[in-house]
This record gives structure tokens, C-alpha cells and sequence, in this order.
């Protein structure tokens, strides 16, 4: 029977009501479709760990876009109207013709109850609490404009109204201030921060301007990737032949303990810290190859910010930071270097920005303090990316490509870190501190690959350095944390607000530190600033890190004790397979941080093969400056964060 003939019997021929995908919207709903239809694949093809949490869509209405909220078109900071939304945006904008507003998705069902969201997966994007104090002007560096003079806005004071330019020929002075904080003439007032007007990165920069930034980043990265069957083969053989070969060890297999067991248990206190190690050199170092590729859908990015980040009382250091990447514009659109430096300090004819000795917060200082502003006055989006570097830092154009590959591509991850090498500048122009920091590569090498690549979590913290930080992450931690180590705190802050981390396949080279002094201080610091942290892991790997202090009093007791004919006797062969494990990894570390920063450096082969008796020796006296180095810190505790020279 027809649906006609239905309806007669039922008593009228009454209209069928239309199929849902055919029903009108909402009312409140109408008139927006061909308004909000270009953006709306694009905010259906977003990566699932970037959307907000709130993004439930009705399938009746799925081919219509909401109402947006109307955004305010002037007077941002002003006493009436206050941040309601944020001001326009740093970013790399379609041209005005082609504009259209980023679609939020819907807020929230008008017949659903209030929305939970669960603690694991991160807060919803949001807005970050902008402060006035932050920033006293802000400017649009868009790509199209690099190369022109753009207006400075400035946003309204109430009591000074927005602040005005130089006079007319008069030019700000190289420092903002002067070194003594005492302004000048041609000079900005010492309060005012400094924001360049444009880029610039590419004045005068050609394909033919010699390069300062080079690497093997892509050979070694291959070469590492399949070194990990090689770690196991020579870890357990050398431990193995220390066990049943070495004839200086006297073991017993006769004997499962006797009294010199006791003190030389003190050899087996760094065994955790070297087990994680050795599990992390065991697994396979993951490289992008063979995973990425174009065909992927690409994660969007509008900004990538390379962000050197300095005192900038060390002039030559800042020009040779900015000399190295300023060309690296050219590899991206996204791509925007700039430096941040604290008043006074301003360097010209960069892309300096000058974080104000007004700015304050609750609890940040020194090197955070800088980071907030700087976060406050960009005022990211969570399509911005953030990569900090230290002054010494130089990242290649290679490792810049493979920033971007994780930015696209690692939709699971909101922030990562890579491989941290130590041998850009005066690299074995001291022998022990370039063998002291040969132990932090072997570290990123397998304690640190561990937790980015297998767990996505920062079980074992980060460093401060080569950290690439989505800005959804920055700001929802921000960096108001207050504490000695704020990369550290930043991490612990990440994983309980349920942010994941990855691995960059990628290298950046620093230089290690070039005084006595400066090594304990920057080795205090450390210690002293994980300790504090109230989370319990840091704790534990600070307890760890006071290990080293007995270890090393129990080695210096062995040689006497190992003599004295009333202490002598022989070891446990468990314990000894024990002891043997422990210091072939301990020591394999080392030469394996020292042979990856010789091969990245270009060394001949056979000065390679001489630094790897040379670095078995000198490691002894290396443990013992980092063991001084935790009594330090436990007599006498930092004050402050203390800038080393380097």
C-alpha cells in the first residue's frame, strides 16, 4: 500500500514532513552557511588532538556552521572594554580578500547539559589571561610586509595615553638604556620594551651568504638509527669479558657473600640510572624514515617561532646566534627568528625583542620572567609553534625541516624535544669539559629517547633547550612557575595537564661551559632546582643524582681496602657481573656522546679512535667534578639563577 493510500484511511491526505538532511536549521543558525562554509573543511580535518573538547555537532545540522561570536574590532586593553578577545593576531594571514574567520566549532548544544572534560586529554583551547602590563605596543609582522616599514600599534593607557614614536630623525640608540639603565638621547625610555616593526631576517641575505649553522644532521641521524644492535653487542660483551676474563677482578664463584660484600655495594648505587639507560640504547632509535611522507595530511601551522633567548650582556654571542639563523626564513613561510633579551639590552637591525624591566609576575624570574612576556606579547594560538634555543644554540636548516616534518605529522604530540650536542664552539679546546658533556649526548641518546619516543611522557624531565612547544601548551602552563629549573617544571606541569611529548629526529649544537666555576654552578643549579620541585619523580631522580657522592667514596675506600690483607678477599661473581654492567654502560655512554659529536664535527677517523681511550681516562675525572658538584649544592645552595659564561 502507497504512503498516499495511508493517509487516506487515516482520515486526510496530510503533507509528509521532509527528511532531516532536508529541514531547515535553527533560526538562530540561518544565513551563516555561505558565511562560514570555506573554513568548514578545515575545521572538520583537523587533527583530533588539536580540537576542542566541546566539539559535538548534531547530524541534522552538520552541513551548517553556528553563529561565531562577534569579535571587537578596537581598543584592546582599553578601561571600558578590557581583553575580551585577543587583539589581531601575529600571523600569516590570507590576503584581505580571501580572509575568512577562523570557525571555532559550536560551544555547547542549546538543550544539552554542561560539558566535563576529562583531565587525560587536556583542556580545550582557550584563551590566555593577557596582561596589560605585558606589552606596550604590537605589530603585525605579516610575510607580505617584511620588507616594508609597518604601523606600530599601541594600545591605550589611561593615565599617558599610547605612546608615541621618536621625533622626526631621531632613531633609537643600539642598547635601550645604555648598559647602566640610564636612557639617552635617541634613546627609548628605559621602561618601554622594544618590538621590531618588520623582519629583519632577509636584509641582504642570498643563497650565497656563507652559512654558520652546518651539520651532518642527516648521515648521522641515519647512522644512529641503526646503532642500537650495535649498544647491545658492546655493552654485553665488554661486561661479560670484565666478568669471566679481566684477570685484574678476583671473583669467587664458592662464596655468595662474605664481608667485603658490604662496602662494595656502594658500586651498584648507580645501577638503576644505567639500567634505564641500557633499556633505552636497546630499543631502536626512531627516525622518520620511511613515516613521513606527502601524501599525509598535514597539521596546520601558521607560525613557527625560532626564539633565541639570552641575557644579552654577551654582545657576540647575540650577532652570532642571529647570524647563524636569520637565512632560515627562507625554508617556510611559517618560519619567523627572532632573539629576546632583557632591558637594557636591545641590539639593532634584528629581530630583538626586549622584554621591559616593568614586567612582573608572581613568581617568575630571570630567564622566565623574559619567556612570560614574551608569550603575553606574541600571544600565541594552538596553531603556533615555539622552539628555544639558548644563546650559544645553533640548529641547522635540516633540523629545522624536521621540526616542521614533527609539527605536521605528530598529531599526537604537543610538544618535543631532540638531541642536544655539545661541540659548535671550542669544542676540545678543554678536554675535561668537553668529556664532562659528552655524558649528557650519550643521555639524549638513550635515557631521554626512551621517554620521547615509547612513553610520550616526561618521566625524566627536559631541557631547557631545543624545547619545541605548541602555543596551546604555552599557554596553559605559562611560564609564571617560579622555580630554578623551569623546563623541568614546565614538563611536570604539561604531563598532569594531560599534554603528550615526542621525539625530533634532529640535532642542535651548543658549547659546554669553559670554567671550573661555571660547571658546578650549572651543575648545581640543576640539582638544586629538581629537588625542589614538589612532584615526586623529580625527587627521586635528584635522590639518584646524590648517589654519586657515596659511589664515589666507596671507590676511593676500595683501593686501600682491596690491599689490606685483613679486608681483602675475593667478590661474589653475581655481584661482580653486577658492578661490571653497571660501569660498561656508565662508561659507553661517554664514548658514545664523544663519538657522535666527532663524526658530527667531520674529525679524521683515526684522531675518532684516539678520543675513545682518551675519554675512558679522563671520565674518571669527569664523575668526580659532577659528584663535587651535588656537595656544592647541598653546602651551598643557589640564591638566584646563576649565568655562567661559556
Amino acid at each position: 500500500m502507497s504512503y498516499d493510500d495511508q493517509q487516506q484511511r487515516r482520515g486526510g491526505n496530510r503533507a509528509r514532513a521532509p527528511p532531516m538532511s532536508m529541514r531547515a536549521p535553527p533560526p538562530q543558525q540561518q544565513g551563516y552557511q555561505q558565511q562560514q562554509q570555506p573554513y568548514q573543511n578545515d575545521y572538520n580535518n583537523r587533527a583530533p588532538s588539536m580540537m576542542p573538547q566541546n566539539n559535538w555537532v548534531d547530524p541534522r545540522y552538520s552541513n551548517y556552521a553556528p553563529p561565531q561570536q562577534s569579535r571587537p574590532q578596537q581598543g584592546y586593553g582599553t578601561p571600558q572594554q578590557g581583553y575580551a578577545a585577543p587583539p589581531p593576531q601575529q600571523r600569516y594571514d590570507a590576503p584581505p580578500q580571501q580572509r575568512n574567520e577562523r570557525y571555532d566549532g559550536p560551544q555547547q548544544r542549546h538543550d544539552s547539559p554542561p560539558q566535563q572534560y576529562p583531565p587525560q586529554h587536556g583542556p580545550p583551547r582557550q584563551q590566555a589571561n593577557w596582561s596589560d602590563s605585558a606589552s606596550e605596543s604590537s605589530v603585525n609582522d605579516d610575510p607580505r610586509y617584511r620588507n616594508q616599514e609597518v604601523k606600530r600599534y599601541e594600545p591605550y593607557n589611561p593615565s599617558t595615553g599610547p605612546r608615541q614614536p621618536p621625533p622626526p630623525g631621531q632613531q633609537y640608540g643600539k642598547y635601550a638604556g645604555g648598559k647602566d639603565g640610564k636612557g639617552g638621547k635617541g634613546e627609548e625610555p628605559k621602561s618601554n620594551p622594544n618590538i621590531p616593526t618588520r623582519s629583519y631576517a632577509l636584509d641582504g641575505e642570498d643563497d650565497k651568504t656563507k652559512r654558520t649553522n652546518k651539520g651532518n644532521t642527516k648521515a648521522l641521524m641515519a647512522l644512529i638509527a641503526e646503532m642500537w644492535i650495535f649498544h647491545i653487542a658492546i655493552i654485553m660483551g665488554a661486561a661479560y669479558w670484565m666478568t669471566f676474563y679481566n684477570p685484574i677482578n678476583w671473583y669467587t664463584d664458592t662464596e655468595l657473600w662474605n664481608s667485603s660484600c658490604y662496602w662494595k655495594l656502594v658500586f651498584l648505587l648507580p645501577m638503576p640510572y644505567t639500567m634505564i639507560c641500557l633499556f633505552g640504547l636497546a630499543l631502536p632509535f626512531r627516525t622518520p624514515k620511511f613515516l613521513y611522507h606527502d601524501g599525509l595530511k598535514k597539521r596546520r601551522c601558521d607560525n613557527f617561532y625560532i626564539l633565541t633567548v639570552t641575557r644579552g650582556n654577551n654582545r657576540e654571542a647575540v650577532y652570532r646566534a642571529w647570524n647563524a639563523h636569520k637565512h632560515l626564513e627562507r625554508i617556510h613561510p611559517s618560519v619567523r627568528v627572532h632573539v629576546l633579551t632583557d632591558e637594557p639590552f636591545f641590539f639593532e637591525n634584528i629581530n630583538c625583542y626586549t622584554c621591559p624591566k616593568a614586567f612582573s609576575t608572581a613568581k617568575s624570574k630571570y630567564k622566565a620572567r623574559a619567556l612570560e612576556w614574551y608569550r603575553q606579547t606574541m600571544r600565541y594560538t594552538e596553531y603556533d609553534w615555539i622552539l628555544h634555543l639558548d644563546e650559544e644554540s645553533v640548529i641547522d636548516d635540516e633540523t629545522v625541516r624536521r621540526c616542521l616534518e614533527f609539527i605536521w605529522y605528530e598529531e599526537d604530540c604537543h610538544w618535543g624535544q631532540g638531541v642536544i650536542l655539545y661541540n659548535q664552539y671550542k669544542f676540545w679546546s678543554n678536554w675535561i669539559f668537553t668529556i664532562a658533556d659528552s655524558l649528557r649526548v650519550g643521555d639524549d641518546l638513550s635515557r631521554f629517547q626512551l621517554q620521547y619516543t615509547y612513553f610520550k611522557r616526561p618521566l625524566f624531565g627536559a631541557h631547557g633547550s631545543f624545547l619545541m612547544n605548541n602555543g596551546l601548551v604555552e599557554n596553559a602552563i605559562t611560564w609564571d612557575l617560579g622555580s630554578l629549573t623551569e623546563d623541568y617544571e614546565f614538563a611536570v606541569a604539561a604531563w598532569k595537564r594531560g599534554f603528550k611529548c615526542g621525539k625530533i629526529a634532529g640535532f642542535i649544537r651548543e658549547q659546554s661551559p669553559q670554567g671550573y666555576m661555571d660547571f658546578l654552578k650549572q651543575r648545581r643549579r640543576w640539582f638544586i632546582g629538581i629537588w625542589r620541585l614538589k612532584a615526586f619523580l623529580p625527587k627521586l631522580w635528584a635522590f639518584f643524582w646524590t648517589l654519586g657522592l657515596p659511589c664515589l667514596a666507596g671507590t676511593i675506600v676500595s683501593i686501600p681496602l682491596g690491599i689490606i690483607p685483613a679486608t681483602a678477599s675475593p667478590t661474589p661473581r653475581w655481584l661482580g657481573m653486577c658492578k661490571d654492567l653497571t660501569f660498561c654502560v656508565f662508561v659507553y655512554l661517554y664514548i658514545l656522546g664523544m663519538f657522535i659529536q666527532d663524526v658530527d664535527k667531520g674529525k679524521f677517523p683515526l684522531l675518532v679512535l684516539i678520543h675513545i681511550p682518551m675519554t675512558f681516562i679522563i671520565q674518571f675525572v669527569t664523575v668526580t667534578m659532577e659528584a663535587l658538584a651535588v656537595a656544592y649544592g647541598l653546602i651551598f645552595p643557589p640564591k638566584g639563577f646563576d649565568v655562567i659564561k661559556k
